[in-house]
């Protein structure tokens, strides 16, 4: 297998209690475990794909400054290079990646994996997918509820990429020609909301789909919690300050769903590292 090179000096492990996974197998390689500063079992699920997470999350909240020019998830943290680096290492190991219809938008990179996020450490992460044995690139799951995708964007121009679009039947009717080099497939999952529990078990027993990268945004991942689907976060905590007003809404974490206290999902820090101002933090999401 290809060494990383990794971002530049080792992440700084704070503290670590997660238990070694029993029922997996799975271990980074030690040379990828010298960077990280530390292991990242992937757990096993039955049924359906073990699904985390990735945001970077402002020190007041917020995840994107959302106007032209600076909506992405970079702009939060500065196009960390640590950040980018710890992305890679998750799209590497993801089967599929998730995301909504505004954050392909947003953020219409050429190709949604490891090698585009993170270039120099491109031979790595091939070979870290190769050897645990994924296919070349992941599944790109797209969830739009009135199916309006511009098929032009450079994400749906590589023949290799196989992009799934998970919408409703009055979404489905919007698709239009979807003339690209992409293979899209359009699955119809409901007639006004996505079926999301549906979704993961289709993603599982028909694609083949064992890990999954919940990308946002932020009202994907909240109905994602509330369906009880979100295994594991992986939260970038940047130190800067967004803020938001009446005409200048930067979205948070979650939108469009309220929890109540009986019903809150919550989380369990499983480690924390710290490079710089940064904090890079991994929990399990437990549900009520």
């Amino acid at each position: 297998m290809s060494d990383p090179v990794g971002p530049g000096s080792p992440f700084q492990l704070l503290f670590d209690d997660a238990s070694p996974s029993e029922n997996s197998p799975s271990s980074l390689p030690l040379s990828f475990q010298q960077i990280y500063g530390g292991d990242w079992q992937v757990p096993v699920v039955d049924g359906r794909p073990y699904t985390f997470s990735n945001f970077a999350q402002s020190r007041d909240g917020r995840i994107s400054f959302a106007e032209p020019g600076i909506a992405t998830g970079g702009d939060v943290t500065g196009f960390n290079v640590y950040d980018r680096w710890l992305m890679g290492l998750l799209r590497a190991r993801a089967d599929a990646i998730l995301m909504g219809d505004v954050t392909v938008t947003m953020e219409p990179e050429f190709v949604f994996c490891a090698e585009t996020i993170s270039p120099n450490d491109a031979d790595a992460f091939t070979a870290l997918r190769r050897s645990e044995g994924r296919k070349e690139l992941p599944l790109v799951v797209i969830l739009s509820l009135e199916g309006k995708i511009d098929w032009t964007l450079p994400c749906f121009q590589d023949a290799r990429s196989h992009i799934l679009l998970a919408t409703t039947t009055v979404g489905a009717a919007n698709v239009s020609d979807c003339d690209c080099a992409a293979t899209v497939e359009v699955l119809i999952l409901g007639d006004d909301i996505v079926d999301l529990q549906r979704l993961v078990t289709m993603l599982y027993d028909g694609f083949g789909v064992h890990t999954l990268l919940c990308e946002g945004g932020s009202r994907v991942f909240a109905n994602m919690l509330d369906a009880g689907l979100i295994d594991e976060e992986f939260v970038t905590l940047c130190p800067t300050f967004i803020g938001r007003t009446p005409t200048r809404h930067r979205p948070s974490y979650t939108e469009g769903v309220a929890w109540t206290p009986a019903t809150a999902p919550y989380s369990k820090p499983l480690n924390l590292r710290r490079v710089g101002d940064m904090l890079y933090m991994r929990t399990q999401v437990l549900y009520k």
